[in-house]
């Protein structure tokens, strides 16, 4: 295979790496000499075979319902929590990531007790309208998963 022309002067100078575990997966390689891609070097094209994979879905991690704070019970409730919880943390004497560690905690942990975990995965594929901002408006369905 020749992939450098120079006048009288021909030669194989380029080559395409490949890693060890793929070298089973090279089908062809091949030089197309029509096509010039750096002057005086020749387009050096190769075929690999790969074999689809399996998808793995992703493991269910709960989630906090935040969607129950807007509920005016249920925010005034979550409001007063981290009121309590704020007012009984010991702030001196840290560095600044510390307190946004300590108040993330104080957060996360107020919104877990009131609003609750999901239980498992969306049991629903949920759709969204989307609606182009420009050209013909035409309505199209989208998955979201």
């Amino acid at each position: 295979m020749v992939t450098y022309v120079a006048g009288p002067v021909k030669s194989t100078v380029d080559y395409i790496m490949v890693q060890q575990e793929d070298k089973a997966k090279v089908r062809n390689i091949k030089v197309i000499s029509s096509e010039e891609c750096v002057p005086k070097h020749k387009l050096l094209v190769m075929d690999m075979w790969f074999k689809a994979t399996k998808t793995w879905h992703r493991k269910f991690e709960p989630r906090v319902r935040v969607c129950k704070l807007k509920e005016e019970k249920t925010c005034e409730e979550y409001r007063s929590m981290i009121g309590d919880k704020v007012e009984e943390a010991k702030w001196k004497g840290r560095c600044i990531n510390d307190h946004w560690q300590q108040m993330k905690g104080i957060t996360m942990e107020s919104a877990q007790d009131i609003c609750g975990k999901t239980k498992g995965p969306r049991r629903h594929k949920v759709l969204t309208i989307g609606i182009p901002l420009s050209g013909p408006r035409n309505l199209s369905l989208q998955s979201s998963r």
